[in-house]
């Protein structure tokens, strides 16, 4: 049986595929940018993590309240206000909970809530509790007041904030990262009372540029408290222009010979760090480190301790080491891409970002402030009906016990609103004493003074950037503390070379008639007493360390280089330079010199011309050399002398007619 459904034709609508995804992937970027990844200027929260606080605050959960558990927070929040998956909101609730991770946390986490070197290590969310910290007033204190615009939620059943009215530019403070689509933001965190000072010199100078915010806002200021090594010039570069990259390295200090790393990058593993160096161990990469250890523990939460072989390592040159090749220095993005005031993404410098939310703070202030005006004069509307009640009391008695309609009798007879009139019908017996009376005038004065004091705010900009300086001032007070991450600008990390990691030991390179080679271990040995193959012999022999390059000189004036660590050794008679080296045909090696690359040595020839040369010049990474010395036709190479000192060394040249230059 074939069933058939037949739809109308004018219910359908012909679209081109291309037109529809187009537009589809357009409408999902734009909720992903303006309602998943991006913080909003205003409060610097994401809307899941201004659920989640709001929805904590709504169950209750204030800092001097008793810990519920996570549980109960996620279900509000992803029954209420957040139709996704608890797991993600729940890893967004560990996140502002995390004090290594966050700033200045907003949850105030009991049970386990991870660590800096497994922040996912955290217990589900049946086991923890949480309510909110000290910190999440600065977010929460004036909601309800008028501050801010209300949205119905995903279903229409309830109304959730669309911002809450931050008290300070929470976006710095915290800062924050997410991926959205074709764009991203990585906010780095900072000192509340840096970026407070700077909100207060900018309302007082609203001209006031990038540089001269930077003398009142330093730099990031990381939870972790690791160190900043980016110069002045590079963190003014990137606050001017919104993006950029900053540096920040581990922290440490010498404790008898032993390195003591005390505080680590931010999102950094301190399990990972050792991990790195350790097979770094393994591979013989630092062989100056003999041991490593973790001490870390509750009160020291970072304490990783590197032995070194002996206090004549370069503890420095380790450490630049480390930096180079391990997580001990990180690189963290900077991009102040946050979605404004007008609700569009945009990338800010630190100006534009703190005038911005300094114009979103004037604007709940001020609607706080006509908030609070709007309920004053209702209040001393009540009172002014209430004070005529009081003034007529008797009559005012007569009218409720006599008349039908009572509220129209006394809106007529006492030209009072039908607000006034349902007031004093309100009344309750033991309201109508002459204390109570004294009680009304009394307030009625308290606010008639508040009264005054809001309408002078809102009638002078002048008046109100005051007012707004001196909350900021208190909370700066209340709320601020140190800085945790010092800056100061260091040199590039560079790890060491192939051949900084060789032991550094005596050796004694020896060259055959045949152009053989091997390298001997110390100085004290007869090159000539070697065993070298039938029909070969010594031929030359030159005394350095097994960290330094050799150069070899063939016939025709060119020069070659290999690291003697390289060399075969002289237990065996060595092998032949022709194997390693690519020299012209028919050439045969005729000096042979080593040393440091800023070591200086004589090239000559027998033809009577010769020069002097730092190692490092004559050096070649190519197998086939580079040309050092011009020859003469039929002349020939001579042994290559080093050079030490110009002041005690000379030069003889000796002729074959028996003469002598000195």
């Amino acid at each position: 049986m074939n069933s058939h459904i037949e739809i109308p034709t004018d219910e359908i609508e012909s679209v081109p595929l291309h037109s529809y995804t187009r537009q589809a992937y357009l409408n999902y970027s734009m909720y992903v940018i303006n309602d998943r990844a991006l913080p909003s200027l205003g409060d610097g929260l994401k809307p899941v993590q201004r659920r989640i606080v709001y929805a904590m605050s709504e169950l209750g959960l204030k800092a001097t309240s008793k810990y519920k558990k996570s549980a109960r927070t996620i279900g509000d929040v992803i029954g209420k206000f957040h139709p996704h998956g608890d797991g993600a909101c729940y890893e967004a609730m560990v996140h502002i909970a995390q004090p290594f991770n966050y700033r200045y946390p907003l949850v105030d986490g009991q049970g386990n809530w991870g660590s800096q070197d497994d922040p996912k290590s955290f217990a589900a969310m049946r086991y923890t509790e949480s309510k909110l910290r000290n910190y999440a007033d600065l977010l929460l204190s004036e909601l309800g007041q008028g501050t801010v615009d209300w949205r119905p939620n995903f279903d229409g059943s309830l109304q959730e904030p669309e911002i809450l009215p931050a008290r300070l530019p929470n976006v710095l403070l915290n800062g924050g990262s997410g991926i959205a689509v074709g764009m991203a933001t990585d906010i780095p965190p900072h000192n509340l009372r840096e970026v407070a000072n700077a909100c207060i010199h900018l309302l007082d100078h609203p001209d006031a540029d990038v540089k001269r915010l930077c003398e009142f806002i330093q730099g990031p200021d990381f939870p972790t408290g690791a160190e900043l090594v980016n110069s002045r010039q590079e963190i003014h570069e990137i606050y001017r222009s919104g993006r950029g990259a900053l540096k920040t390295r581990a922290c440490y200090r010498f404790e008898s010979g032993e390195i003591v790393v005390t505080a680590l990058p931010f999102q950094v593993s301190g399990a990972r760090v050792l991990e790195q160096i350790a097979a770094q161990m393994q591979k013989k990469k630092l062989p100056m480190v003999v041991d490593l250890r973790d001490e870390s523990d509750h009160e020291n939460p970072t304490r990783i301790v590197v032995v070194l072989k002996s206090n004549r390592v370069d503890k420095e040159g380790v450490m630049s080491h480390l930096f180079a090749t391990t997580d001990l220095e990180k690189q963290h993005r900077v991009n102040f891409n946050v979605i404004g005031n007008n609700l569009r993404p945009q990338v800010k410098d630190l100006a534009t970002l703190l005038r911005e939310w300094l114009e979103f703070r004037k604007l709940t202030v001020r609607r706080r402030l006509k908030f609070r005006l709007e309920r004053i004069l209702s209040r001393l509307h009540i009172l002014d009906g209430l004070l005529v009640a009081y003034l007529n009391i008797d009559e005012v008695i007569a009218i409720v016990r006599e008349e039908d309609e009572p509220k129209q009798e006394l809106m007529a007879r006492f030209r009072l609103s039908e607000k006034q009139a349902e007031a004093i019908l309100e009344l309750r017996l033991k309201q109508l004493a002459k204390l109570e009376e004294m009680r009304i005038r009394t307030e009625q004065e308290e606010l008639g003074e508040e009264r005054d004091k809001i309408e002078k705010l809102l009638d002078s900009k002048a008046r109100l950037t005051a007012f707004i300086k001196k909350e900021i001032r208190e909370d700066r007070e209340k709320y601020g503390d140190e800085r945790r991450t010092p800056i100061t600008e260091r040199q590039e990390a560079r790890a060491f070379s192939e051949v900084e990691l060789l032991t550094t030991e005596p050796v004694t390179i020896v060259l055959s008639e045949r152009g053989w080679v091997r390298a001997a271990r110390g100085h004290d040995i007869d090159p000539a007493g070697l065993q070298y193959k039938s029909g070969d012999g010594y031929k030359l022999s030159a005394k350095g360390k097994s960290n330094q390059p050799v150069i070899f000189l063939d016939s025709t004036g060119r020069a070659y280089t290999l690291s003697a660590h390289t060399l075969p050794s002289a237990r065996g008679q060595g092998e032949p330079l022709s194997g390693k080296l690519n020299p012209p045909s028919g050439a045969t090696f005729e000096g042979m010199a080593i040393g440091d690359p800023q070591q200086e040595v004589l090239l000559a020839s027998d033809a009577g011309y010769g020069f002097v040369s730092r190692i490092e010049d004559l050096m070649s990474k190519n197998r086939s050399g580079k040309a050092a010395l011009r020859l003469p036709e039929g002349a020939r190479v001579l042994p290559a002398a080093p050079v030490d000192d110009y002041n005690d060394q000379f030069i003889a040249c000796a002729t074959n007619e028996g003469r002598m230059l000195v």
